[in-house]
């Protein structure tokens, strides 16, 4: 299970998202999914899922959040499992990043990605072989 990209929980936010000021973060994302070989973390579909039903400006419902997550769930989902946590908090301590930040780089690595697609990390920023990009810049 590999992938040529990873993407963070917010690309699939405002994939998802009803919000008017959303518009072209929406395209953006709905644009990046439709055309990169994309992969995710079980992390993500979980953070995902909290954020798209917690925040109504979002207008999601949970039906319609847990119907993103099927689909989502075609993608190459990365596992949490002890190694990975293992590498987060080595990657956390080495990088300076808070531990979920750190779970999500570990992720894309497992997965072989070469491209870290968020807005959470600095663009530009590199762990290894993944190079952070923001898609919204």
């Amino acid at each position: 299970m590999t992938a040529r990209c990873f993407a963070d929980t917010n690309i699939f936010v405002y994939a998802a998202s009803h919000a008017a000021e959303d518009g072209a973060k929406k395209r953006a994302a709905r644009d990046l999914l439709a055309t990169e070989d994309i992969g995710l973390s079980a992390q993500v579909l979980q953070e995902f899922y909290a954020v798209a039903t917690a925040k109504e400006r979002l207008g999601i419902s949970p039906a319609e959040a847990r119907k993103a997550i099927e689909a989502m769930s075609e993608f190459p989902v990365a596992p949490i499992t002890a190694d990975l946590v293992k590498q987060a908090i080595g990657l956390a301590s080495q990088h300076r990043l808070s531990y979920w930040d750190a779970a999500i780089v570990a992720a894309a690595q497992a997965l072989g990605c070469r491209i870290l697609y968020s807005e959470d990390l600095n663009h530009g920023q590199k762990f290894g072989n993944v190079a952070v990009k923001n898609p919204f810049v």
